[in-house]
């Protein structure tokens, strides 16, 4: 973990780090621990069946009770991760996880227990109960470690999560082995080791502080989020961060929160949200948990046996882990799209050699090493793009505003996909034998051929610039956020601003347009709003300095009329910022957004606000320059 030793990371921090990320193994053990002892556990179930109605269950139904096993963690995980965020601000984010520790220990006892009880019903409830705690796992932990990581470090730490769930992974795959718990008696002690991780969990998380951002901005606790960064930051100076999370605040003040069904039904968002979900189906209809759950059953169906396609399962994990550490640097060297791209036409390339191998087994008595091989391929390719970027860019997408409603319509797309192939998937291969993979390679041919033509490239891009890359059919330019809900009936009076900057140096500036004007940039043209509808009362200029001890303010109001006939003045507002330093902000803020200009240390700036029409009346000001 050497790329994570710089400033900032502390014993404490690294203490709360491992302590919360003990839930993401979690995850990672009980997708892959399903996946060794398939033949045990059918064993299993073919005996109960047979000790209840005194006759032998069919080979097809048999794989289907085993299917739903599978894939009930699946429907688990879609109810805990759309669940996550209520529970993260109901309980805490630190709350919420020692609580899902109560789950985790409940499936794990049921799994655990399954053959005494001489029940697959319990491994039912069992997986679908360990599958909820790992969907709140997949929300809550990735919440408190960035809330908890000082700035520079929370790219790089945001990268433990992946490397968590493939090391819990590789261990399921490991201990499932017939030489360790891969046998007819130790399958449900494998199955109920799920209980450690959250024993584990239980034992050390206490300790450590809850969220600050949680203390801060839900709870309003400024002095229990100050000690908490304390011993965070080990130093008694944490004004700095304290002073990030009110301009979060502020941030998350200025944009009001759109519902999942408000970004559904508006026309600007549907592409980024369509891009989005598209995305999330790219990565489990790629075929990638077909083979974290039936891989020891595809290997042997190729020629391999059961101990040899055991060791080869081995081999997955491994590579996972392996690529996930590789795959970090790629992430900032190369950009998002094009790592998606790579990702996907490597694996289309890798599971058509997996179908030859499966054709031409009987023939070649070495094409068995060759699924092996391709199969190595295909997850290599699966950790350099679909497995970690689909989520990136749902979230680069969407503004403050809406991301949380496209965030949840993400989890649940991506649950509901791994259950379908998770319960799909034996099926399938009974149907098509030895064409197994081909309908995931026809989608893997789908997913690039979108990704190619749809997905833009948001690496080193801010918001506005995305917003930049989607038009409208009439040329508009479609704004991902709150601003760009703007009523479909719009009447003809059109307010016109402009932002005009006079300073020592000129500097290109990214300005992020609001409904309650009109704003032409540069190569993005004009962004029309409508006079005669709601512009929800006045809009203010403000001018703030955060930082070093220096803080001011300075405001001016104007009053907006909602119709033709209300006049409207003219603003205009001066602002000296030389006895501020480089981080100084002006923003514009109205109801339904804002724009954001940051100067350099000494520059003058103006900005002029015109109508069509001349004001009859100069409205006061909320607060004078002056005073501040």
């Amino acid at each position: 973990m050497a790329f994570l030793c710089i400033n900032g990371l502390t014993f404490f921090l690294t203490y709360s780090i491992f302590s919360a990320v003990l839930g993401m193994l979690q995850f990672g053990y009980n997708t892959g621990v399903i996946n060794a002892p398939e033949k045990n556990i059918e064993n299993f179930m073919k005996d109960v069946y047979k000790d209840r109605y005194g006759e032998d269950i069919s080979e097809e139904f048999i794989q289907q009770l085993y299917s739903v096993a599978v894939s009930i963690f699946a429907i688990g995980g879609m109810l805990g991760g759309f669940s996550g965020g209520w529970m993260a601000n109901r309980f805490g984010r630190k709350g919420g996880l020692l609580l899902n520790n109560v789950l985790g220990i409940s499936g794990a006892c049921l799994m655990g227990f399954t053959k005494v009880s001489h029940s697959y019903e319990m491994l039912f409830l069992g997986r679908f109960i360990i599958g909820v705690n790992c969907g709140l796992n997949t929300s809550l932990v990735p919440m408190y470690i960035s809330e908890i990581a000082p700035l520079n470090l929370r790219g790089g730490l945001g990268t433990v999560n992946q490397l968590a769930v493939t090391v819990g992974l590789l261990l399921s795959q490991v201990l499932g082995i017939e030489q360790i718990l891969g046998t007819n008696d130790g399958w449900p002690i494998l199955l109920g080791l799920a209980i450690c991780p959250a024993i584990l969990q239980l034992i050390l998380l206490p300790v450590c502080p809850e969220s600050p951002r949680y203390l801060l901005i839900t709870k309003q606790w400024e002095e229990e989020a100050r000690r908490a960064l304390r011993r965070l930051r080990a130093s008694g100076s944490v004004d700095e961060d304290i002073e990030e999370m009110r301009a979060e605040e502020r941030a998350q003040q200025a944009e009001s929160h759109i519902s999942t069904m408000e970004l559904i039904c508006s026309s600007t968002l549907r592409p980024p949200l369509i891009i989005g979900i598209v995305m999330q189906l790219s990565q489990q209809f790629s075929g990638i948990n077909a083979v974290f759950y039936y891989s020891t059953s595809l290997f042997m169906s190729s020629g391999l046996t059961e101990e040899s396609a055991k060791f080869a399962t081995i081999g997955i994990g491994a590579i996972m882990v392996v690529m996930t550490l590789v795959s970090i640097p790629l992430m900032d060297r190369t950009g998002r799209r094009t790592l998606h791209l790579y990702g996907l036409g490597g694996m289309f390339i890798f599971s058509i050699f997996i179908t030859i191998s499966f054709l031409i087994k009987e023939m070649i008595d070495w094409m068995s090493y060759l699924s092996v091989v391709a199969t190595l391929g295909f997850v290599v390719f699966f950790a350099v793009g679909p497995g970690s970027i689909p989520w990136m860019i749902t979230a680069e997408l969407f503004s403050q505003g809406p991301r949380p409603s496209a965030m949840a319509i993400a989890v649940l797309v991506n649950w509901m996909a791994n259950f379908v192939v998770g319960i799909g998937f034996p099926s399938m291969k009974t149907a098509l034998d030895n064409y197994t993979f081909l309908p995931f390679s026809v989608f893997l041919a789908i997913f690039w051929i979108f990704t190619y033509k749809k997905v833009p490239e948001t690496k080193n891009k801010t918001f506005e610039e995305i917003l930049a890359l989607f038009r409208h059919n009439n040329g508009r330019s479609m704004l991902n956020c709150t601003n760009s809900l703007e009523p479909q009936s719009m009447n003809s009076g059109i307010e016109h601003a402009a932002l005009m900057v006079s300073e020592e140096k000129t500097q290109h500036d990214s300005l992020f347009g609001t409904t309650s004007f009109s704003l032409t940039v540069e190569g993005m043209g004009p962004y029309p709003l409508s006079d005669s509808t709601n512009l929800l009362g006045p809009t203010s200029a403000t001018y703030s300095r955060v930082g070093a001890g220096v803080a001011g303010s300075s405001s001016c109001y104007t009053n907006y009329g909602t119709n033709m006939q209300t006049p409207v003045p003219n603003r205009k507002c001066y602002y000296d910022e030389s006895d501020y330093g480089r981080d100084d902000n002006f923003r514009r803020h109205s109801a339904h957004g804002r724009m954001s200009y940051s100067p350099y240390f000494g520059r003058k700036y103006v900005v002029v606000s015109k109508q069509q029409q001349q004001p009859q009346q100069q409205p006061q000001r909320s607060q004078s320059l002056d005073q501040d």
